[in-house]
């Protein structure tokens, strides 16, 4: 049993997150520094954190969960205008209509249809730490499957396409935009370019615990490089990518390439859920109803090319609705590789967020669901 101590605060009655919490940490036996933040309205209620040299303002790689902040910025935009879902992504981006991406919206981006999933031979991770570089791969890249007919997760690559479009249509990069209109005026402590100053506050992700035994088994059963997965996830380079040195390597955070290189902790997660729905700090929710309920619509199920049943996607976001049965139908949000999670659910008023610094072995992290559930059950509660 761990003797590891759960540091922060629990409002009235949610007494049960922390104690599921502590629970969660203590089968983890202390190996595993995590952090857990929510807020119910817009009001924080649950700020905890736990493990060595992990505090509450401790920041550490997010990977895919910078999804939910970029599609963030791309909601702001559609919301006024200056983006359009349904117009060709080469209509701003002309170089991208190359091998029959003429056709391909920002809507099949978002929603992982364009078949645009990486790039034949790999993009290193040199490559993958830069958005303009990525944009550069892939505008003569031809689509791993027609594009409409079928979705699959482009982990590293997707979000370089709406960066590019963003970059075309505004003149500015979805890391200016987020920098200019949601992190600095929230607050949030969440990065999508991390300063050099803040990076004294980071700390490494670590790659899972297993006995070679458990590797070998694990390993000799998952799809080749070349494979549709392999490419999805970046592992068709020479060498195939390395996930824990991504998230480590200073030139992701300083660049925060908008696929899987945020930096940040639960707290900015949890507030960056709350300012899109409800507002935080005093300032006024960042999306309207309707955007709202346009981007958390179901847009892609059913099975995934790349992930298989994991899949389904709302537009950007992924739908927390079917990952957790027991939120609504409309919940929404994005995990990432080393586990962690963050969504919004506007019914009960939830705005989660959790990190851990340490990948679980075969990326399985069943806390989640004990962490997501406990917090429903206070929220609906109370």
């Amino acid at each position: 049993m761990s003797r590891t101590n759960i540091h922060g605060t629990a409002a009235d009655g949610f007494e049960p997150v922390r104690e599921e919490f502590a629970a969660v940490v203590a089968e983890q036996d202390g190996q595993v520094g995590a952090q857990l933040a929510v807020h119910v309205h817009g009001r924080q209620v649950v700020d905890l954190w736990a493990g060595d040299e992990v505090g509450g303002d401790t920041l550490t790689g997010v990977y895919s969960s910078t999804k939910g902040a970029a599609t963030l910025v791309a909601a702001l935009l559609v919301q006024e205008g200056a983006l359009d879902l349904d117009e060709p992504v080469a209509r701003h981006w002309p170089e991208f209509a190359a091998a029959g991406k003429d056709g391909i919206t920002l809507r099949d981006v978002l929603t992982h249809r364009s078949g645009v999933i990486g790039v034949d031979g790999g993009l290193s991770a040199a490559e993958l730490a830069d958005d303009a570089v990525i944009a550069r791969r892939l505008a003569g890249q031809r689509p791993y499957w027609r594009p409409g007919s079928a979705y699959g997760y482009g982990g590293f690559v997707s979000f370089a396409m709406v960066n590019e479009v963003i970059r075309r249509a505004t003149g500015q990069s979805l890391q200016q935009v987020y920098d200019e209109r949601i992190r600095v005026p929230y607050g949030l402590d969440l990065y999508l370019g991390l300063p050099e100053a803040e990076e004294g506050r980071f700390r490494p992700i670590q790659w899972w615990t297993a006995t070679p035994e458990q590797e070998a088994a694990f390993w000799s059963s998952v799809p080749g490089p070349h494979s549709i997965l392999g490419i999805g996830y970046g592992l068709n380079s020479t060498p195939p990518l390395d996930q824990v040195a991504f998230a480590n390597d200073r030139a992701v955070h300083a660049n925060g390439p908008a696929s899987a290189g945020g930096v940040g902790s639960a707290r900015g997660l949890a507030a960056l859920y709350a300012a899109a729905v409800w507002g935080v700090g005093g300032h006024p929710p960042l999306l309207k109803p309707d955007t709202v309920g346009e981007f958390s619509m179901l847009h892609a199920t059913g099975h995934d090319l790349v992930r298989g049943e994991q899949g389904n996607y709302a537009l950007g976001f992924q739908a927390k609705g079917l990952r957790y049965p027991f939120l609504s139908a409309g919940a929404f949000g994005h995990d990432g590789s080393a586990g962690s999670e963050s969504f919004a659910d506007p019914l009960s008023g939830i705005a989660f967020g959790y990190t851990r610094r340490r990948f679980g072995f075969g990326w399985s992290y069943p806390e989640h669901d004990r962490l997501a559930a406990a917090v429903h059950r206070a929220a609906t509660a109370a």
